[in-house]
């Protein structure tokens, strides 16, 4: 791997354009960063910078740079605010066109250069998308006092859409028609939130073909190529999937200790799914209060006209005057290890929660990716914990008060705990 853009990453782009120093001023050098010996240097002089396209087969343009100037937005020479929503992975982009220009709408030198590129986005088949230009976003910031000279690296992009608008320009309010385009971020966390400049230098060569230089590109944009617009719902950027667990990584490894417990645990309460309803409320008693928080159980409800909870409880914030109680929904899930619990699963648990509750959801199998990614960008106020977590939760409660032994374990907090079993209001549990 060559030099990199890693996203949200500032670089410094210096008027000298000098390649030498790979740092300017405390900062990356731009300049360093995207050096090719033997091609023309990569600038951002122009908020839409098309390098030039080369005699490969199909005529490859090697890539578009885009600068959007946020300290411009709302002048008379740009009217208009582009919108960098990098979290959700959209960019809401506006062309170069300007009022007082004689030419055609399309016709400027940065809307041709991206309507081309969004006929090739556009593109029926993997074999014509595989040419088509990647948009890398920059924006400027400021650093040391200065507004120019600085830029943030955002990201690369797939135009979605391209719409023809009419805009107002200036303190005369005189209109022109100018293009925005929709500009899809693709996921790059299997590059370390980077692009590697090789890919680029790479489709400049003639003498290297798309195929060639499609190997070397990131993989959600392969993936884009492959499967064209269809493929962005999966590989768009989004900040959230940081925080969400691969099913792999939510299940023990095949045959060892954890994975015994698990697959243990279950057959437990394979045809007494109501029973692992007081382990449940354990097992979340013990993680809220491993959290910090004081936690306090209140009851197991019944098996007909519990609302849709399973066990209720409540976590105390602060005291007195400075403190609150917040209700906690359980729900209580045992299914095979290998199951997993969908997006509609949790969205039924959330829809019963009201204003100051939460809720905790724990099982046996594990959350799927889709399940996860809804919670987190609709932040739900719910707590998660798969299938090993209770295992691993579980063995240490046996190790600590069992002499190690889990069906002991599981045997106490069935028929010994003194957790009631009884139909309550959720609510009540905040006058115990």
């Amino acid at each position: 791997m060559g030099e990199t853009l890693r996203v949200g990453q500032v670089l410094r782009y210096a008027s000298a354009k000098d390649p030498t120093d790979p740092v300017l001023d405390g900062y990356t050098n731009f300049h360093y960063v995207t050096d090719a010996p033997g091609h023309k240097k990569a600038l951002l002089e122009s908020g839409i910078n098309g390098m030039a396209k080369v005699s490969a087969p199909g005529r490859r343009r090697p890539a578009i740079l885009i600068r959007s100037s946020p300290w411009k937005a709302g002048s008379e020479q740009t009217p208009w605010h582009d919108v960098f929503d990098m979290d959700n992975g959209h960019v809401r982009y506006f062309g170069d066109h300007k009022a007082g220009l004689t030419k055609p709408p399309g016709t400027t030198t940065g809307n041709a250069a991206l309507l081309d590129a969004f006929a090739e986005h556009q593109a029926p088949t993997p074999q014509e998308r595989a040419g088509a230009a990647p948009l890398l976003l920059f924006r400027a910031v400021s650093r040391n006092g200065k507004v120019k000279g600085f830029v943030e690296f955002c990201g690369l992009g797939v135009i979605e859409r391209a719409e023809r608008i009419v805009q107002w320009a200036g303190h005369e309010h005189t209109t022109f028609t100018n293009y925005v385009y929709d500009i899809a971020l693709v996921d790059l966390t299997a590059e370390n939130d980077q692009v590697d400049w090789d890919w680029i230098t790479a489709r400049r060569s003639p003498a290297v073909s798309d195929q060639e230089a499609l190997a070397k590109a990131p993989r959600a944009w392969r993936e884009w190529v492959k499967r064209g617009h269809s493929a962005l719902p999966r590989i768009r950027r989004r900040v959230a999937r940081a925080r969400v667990f691969k099913v792999r990584e939510q299940r023990p490894v095949p045959d060892s200790q954890r994975d015994d417990d698990l697959r243990f645990i279950y057959d437990q309460f394979e045809g007494r799914k109501h029973e692992f309803e007081a382990v449940a409320s354990a097992v979340a008693a013990r993680v809220l209060r491993g959290s910090g928080h004081g936690y306090r159980e209140g009851w197991i409800t019944r098996r007909t006209g519990d609302g849709g909870a399973d066990f209720v409880g409540r976590i105390d914030l602060g005291t007195g005057l400075a403190g609150t109680s917040l209700v906690v929904l359980g729900q209580a899930k045992c299914i095979l290890p290998d199951s997993l619990v969908s997006a509609e699963q949790i969205a039924r648990v959330v829809a019963r929660l009201r204003r100051g509750w939460i809720g905790i959801y724990v099982t046996t199998g594990a959350f799927s990716e889709p399940a996860q990614l809804e919670m987190v960008e609709d932040q739900y106020p719910i707590v998660l914990i798969n299938g090993m977590h209770l295992a691993r939760e579980l063995r240490s409660m046996a190790r600590d008060d069992h002499g190690n032994d889990l069906a002991a374990c599981l045997n106490h907090l069935r028929y010994d705990q003194d957790v009631p079993i009884t139909s309550r209001r959720p609510e009540e549990i905040l006058l115990k």
